[in-house]
């Protein structure tokens, strides 16, 4: 493959990826590497990290050729996934807009950042390493030019009442998830189930039963979650936050969740 048609292709892209396309028509690696080392220097790419490089359109600065952050996401580990809050902003249901991305991923890969924009991976929860898939819930999907890795909307709907911390808080939590119309809910349950925890299947409880005339919410949903839920009080989060006891999903939960207070104060 050419390097143009190369990178006509893939908008971002690993080092490894060129190399391999290129060295494939019989070019030594050295030849590839020059060749890479040309393109960067006429502007033709920008390099993000060491080894991740973009594209840059004909006729723009390489300083300020926009760079997509779910495309780099997806080419910072060769299993990195779209997750959490950066997973709400790429199926356009987030609240607010964070430059904070999280993502999944089973490798070891420290936090870096590109251009204001911050990625942090977030290790795949242990109960789910062992699955095939990772537990499921992760699509390949078009965009910007190339394939992004993100989690279903499904998934995220667990994953953020999982880690909240990595989601804005409650407030942008519900106000993100309320934007979604449709929910797979049998695949919420399974999905909920398969990480294991209690804590979790009650959040997962306490949002489908707050929402559940919007979301068309069945019993049998509810009752596989509740068969889950702690058997003991515990609080919404780690911060202990006062509230008031909710004795089916044994949640002590604010009030300001109950009620939705954000909604008043708006």
């Amino acid at each position: 493959m050419r390097s143009i048609d190369f990178f006509e292709t893939h908008p971002v892209f690993r080092h490894g990826e060129f190399l391999a396309a290129h060295t494939a028509r019989g070019r030594s690696a050295s030849t590839s590497n020059n060749l890479l080392a040309k393109h960067l220097r006429a502007g033709r790419l920008t390099r993000v990290r060491r080894g991740l490089y973009a594209t840059v359109p004909r006729g723009v600065d390489p300083k300020k050729a926009a760079v997509d952050p779910y495309l780099i996401i997806t080419n910072l580990t060769d299993d990195a996934v779209v997750a959490y809050h950066a997973a709400l902003q790429f199926h356009g249901k987030a609240y607010s807009v964070w430059r904070r991305f999280h993502y999944l991923t089973s490798k070891r890969a420290r936090p870096n950042s590109f251009r204001g924009m911050e990625f942090v991976p977030v290790q795949t929860p242990s109960a789910l390493r062992p699955r095939l898939n990772r537990g499921g819930g992760v699509s390949e999907e078009r965009h910007a030019g190339g394939r992004a890795r993100v989690t279903t909307l499904e998934r995220t709907l667990v994953d953020v009442l999982d880690k909240p911390e990595k989601s804005g808080g409650w407030e942008e939590i519900w106000r993100s998830l309320e934007m979604v119309e449709f929910f797979d809910l049998d695949a919420v349950i399974k999905y909920a189930l398969a990480l294991g925890s209690s804590l979790t299947a009650a959040r997962v409880g306490l949002f489908l039963e707050q929402h559940r005339e919007q979301l068309m919410v069945d019993q049998k949903h509810l009752e596989a979650l509740h068969s889950h839920a702690p058997t003991q009080p515990r609080y919404l989060d780690g911060s202990r936050e006062s509230g008031k006891l909710v004795p089916r999903w044994n949640l002590v939960v604010p009030e300001y969740v109950l009620r939705r207070g954000w909604e008043e104060a708006g």
